[in-house]
């Protein structure tokens, strides 16, 4: 009897705890609604402490790869279909009083976007700012004296204007800096590839296919329909799967914007409605940039030749005694498929269902927000010249400490050179099997 009843307590204790498990998202979304805009969510720095280094180490170089901070949307479908489309209601008075409250938020948050279309907003200056400021204040060592910081970014000004702050930001720390700065085609290959080999094999019908139908499954707004729509037959005439697209988007993106002072849109959603549309985007992101078993993965392939710029500057850098710091800016197609290759908190393990996303806890806005990074922190005997056996790394996930897939006795940090031996062969052997 007591085994019997133990087994079923055993049995409940693994039902609570797969029920927690998926009502994470829907748990932290309800608690802080603007975790449900996906890529758009506002940097929110870092969560945790820092696991203090091994004795005897000290940092000596970063490596970082980020994306650039809140900016506006890119183009001007999400502003100008929402506005028209209310506006055209309006006027044959068609909207309720809350349809018309929406129209005029929506008139104020397009005015503010009016002719900057994906620009940096002044919080995405601002996080840059702080994400430096904490850099060279959790790492002083790698920052002092005449040190080297090389930056890099892509040729969008949204990024060049994010490294540029993160630089103003350290020199005014250490004006004994020695920064150099560059935005050109010439680095496009690493900071964005737009020509690998592996976007043919991600953008495979079976991909395209799921991913569809996940969405259909939870495509969500009727409810929607009846908060903006005074006349339910004219509802009918419009596409509202648009009108919602975009009306979410716009939630979505104000939390970026000095806007966010004064309304939020998230309202005139349900709580099933935010999680459906989140669903979907973070389906979407896995699909397509994730360890995707539709695709094999391919998604996350996409970066290599960043992970291989990642690991060959490093062999350079850490021959050095004082190397200082690489910085790449980019866009958080880069960081995704980054933290998914380099498997960080177990990001780059496949999922059979997109259902079972969310209980795996492979949710978005903990990996890609503005401003998202990754930084390779190095460290160094304090009384040794470093070299490739005796530096360690950890790897800072959005500032906080994350796991790799590769063995260590004293995580967060892990021998260079296995981490390094690692991932090359991970490279080789995905490019050799794929490949042709």
């Amino acid at each position: 009897m007591n085994k019997k009843r133990n087994l079923i307590m055993m049995a409940v204790a693994c039902m609570l705890t797969l029920t927690v498990s998926a009502q994470q998202a829907r748990q932290d979304i309800r608690l802080h609604v603007d975790y449900a805009g996906s890529n758009y969510v506002a940097y929110p720095g870092p969560q945790k402490k820092l696991t203090a280094a091994p004795r005897g180490y000290e940092p000596f170089y970063i490596s970082h790869y980020g994306r650039h901070g809140s900016r506006f949307l890119i183009g001007t479908n999400d502003y100008d279909k929402p506005y028209n489309m209310l506006l055209k209601a309006d006027s044959l008075g068609k909207l309720t009083p809350k349809g018309r409250d929406v129209l005029a938020k929506v008139k104020l948050i397009r005015e503010e976007a009016r002719l900057r279309d994906g620009e940096l907003t002044p919080l995405g200056a601002e996080q840059h700012r702080g994400i430096a400021k904490r850099m060279y204040e959790r790492f002083p060592e790698v920052f002092k004296g005449k040190t080297a910081v090389d930056a890099r970014s892509t040729i969008v000004i949204r990024c060049i204007l994010s490294m540029e702050n993160e630089l103003q930001q350290l020199a005014s720390m250490n004006p004994q800096l020695q920064i150099t700065h560059d935005a050109s085609e010439h680095d496009m290959w690493y900071l964005n590839d737009s020509r690998s080999p592996y976007f043919r094999l991600r953008d495979n019908k079976e991909t395209s296919q799921a991913n569809n139908e996940f969405s259909r499954r939870h495509d969500n707004w009727n409810h929607l329909m009846t908060v903006l729509f005074a006349d339910p037959d004219y509802a009918k005439t419009i596409n509202a799967g648009s009108l919602a697209r975009h009306l979410f988007t716009l939630a979505s993106n104000v939390q970026s914007t000095e806007l966010r002072h004064q309304l939020s849109l998230w309202d005139i959603f349900t709580e099933d409605e935010i999680y459906d549309f989140w669903q979907k985007e973070n389906a979407g992101w896995y699909s397509y940039y994730g360890p995707n078993k539709t695709n094999n993965g391919a998604g996350m392939y996409t970066q290599s030749n960043l992970l291989r710029n990642i690991i060959a500057t490093a062999d350079t850098c850490i021959t050095k005694v004082h190397p200082g710091a690489t910085l790449r800016f980019g866009h958080e197609v880069c960081v995704m498929p980054l933290v998914c290759l380099l498997d960080l908190n177990h990001y780059g393990e496949p999922v059979d269902d997109l259902e079972n996303l969310d209980d795996r806890g492979w949710n978005n806005y903990q990996i890609y927000p503005m401003g998202c990074n990754v930084q390779f922190v190095f460290y160094k005997p304090k009384k040794l010249s470093p070299n490739a056996g005796n530096v360690l790394v950890k790897v800072l996930l959005n500032e906080d400490e994350a796991t790799l897939p590769v063995g260590t006795d004293q995580a967060p940090y892990y021998k260079w050179q296995d981490v390094r031996s690692y991932y090359l062969k991970k490279l080789d052997d995905y490019q050799a099997h794929y490949v042709k």
